[in-house]
């Protein structure tokens, strides 16, 4: 039985030393040409937190903005994960969703892939950090970008009303087992309420999908798939499939998939993302670095379940240069 990620608290390096490792890009980035594999082993190896510091210590030493060398020195796909691995978490979400509804057209791969696969907490940092780095509102832009179903379902994710098990709901449901958090009876009704929403009537009524999907915590909702399954003789995902289209039906599915097995769900994103003609570098990057210091080892195994390839050999094989050896570094680094 596989349980939704559980979110450890994470550290790579406890030989951390903030003054040498900026001295060691300071020399990576001195003098004619770069040695980018500096770069990598200092920064591949260190947490979100740690390479925070290193920004303060870099820029106190030498006067000069880290950042600001790294853009100089660097280029590409390599440059812009370089730049991702710099940014706290809740930044580089917010910079990958403002990316997403900037311009002509909207990316709501991205908008699903972030909004709909985040806790409460991450997402009321998300929205903040959003403010903050563009004077914008999160909410009134993806409202405005977004319309119908889908834009309402969005919405209720951004609420960040999700109920979420306490650690000591979680610690009960990893040695007890999740039925010691699930409230059956509960879960017989939206089993029953979702079966007539959809195949039990002519048309689907998508608002009660969204009341279920967007408030229930995930081991309440692996009850209502279980319960669905049962009464409707087929899966809640096949349910979807057949019920509902578009951008609703891929954010359904991601809080589906989530609440089956996180890992599973970023394991076929990043599939998707190195199958196939070309490599989709955007996605790649984003999964890698957001998922990092969450849950990477579980979806590179997951990945290894999946497709019957290490995640390592399929990014080697699909991706080339300096973005390849960092993002194989990260991905290593968490086996």
């Amino acid at each position: 039985m596989h349980y939704p990620s559980k979110r450890p608290g994470y550290e790579r390096h406890t030989d951390f030393d903030p003054e040498r490792d900026s001295e060691l890009l300071r020399a990576a980035m001195k003098g004619f040409g770069t040695d980018e594999q500096k770069i990598i082993d200092v920064i591949s190896r260190r947490s979100n937190r740690q390479r925070l510091l290193i920004i303060k210590q870099f820029n106190t030493m030498f006067g000069k903005d880290l950042i600001d060398e790294l853009k100089s020195e660097l280029g590409g796909d390599f440059e812009d994960i370089v730049l991702a691995m710099f940014k706290p978490s809740a930044d580089f979400d917010a910079d990958c969703l403002r990316k997403a509804m900037k311009g002509a057209g909207t990316d709501e791969e991205t908008l699903i892939d972030i909004l709909c696969t985040r806790t409460n907490d991450e997402i009321k940092e998300i929205i903040g950090a959003y403010n903050r780095l563009f004077d914008r509102d999160l909410v009134s832009d993806v409202k405005s970008e977004t319309s119908g179903h889908f834009e309402r379902l969005l919405f209720s994710m951004l609420q960040a009303n999700r109920t979420e098990l306490t650690e000591e709901e979680w610690n009960e449901a990893y040695e007890s087992g999740w039925d010691s958090v699930v409230d059956h009876e509960q879960a017989e009704q939206d089993a029953k309420d979702l079966y007539e929403a959809g195949a039990a009537q002519w048309g689907t009524d998508e608002s009660r999908f969204n009341v279920i999907l967007c408030t229930r915590q995930f081991f309440q909702l692996r009850a209502v798939f279980n319960a669905y399954e049962e009464k409707a003789g087929k899966t809640f995902i096949e349910a979807i499939k057949s019920e509902v289209s578009g951008d609703l039906k891929a954010g359904f599915l991601a809080i589906v998939m989530c609440a089956r097995h996180t890992a599973d769900y970023f394991a076929t994103r990043l599939h998707d993302a190195i199958s196939g003609a070309g490599t989709d570098e955007d996605l790649l990057t984003r999964i890698v670095v957001s998922r990092s210091e969450v849950d990477l080892a579980h979806i590179a195994q997951a990945y290894e379940n999946l497709y019957e390839k290490s995640l390592a050999d399929a990014i080697d094989e699909d991706t080339s240069g300096d973005y390849s050896k960092i993002l194989l570094a990260i991905v290593k680094g968490h086996e």
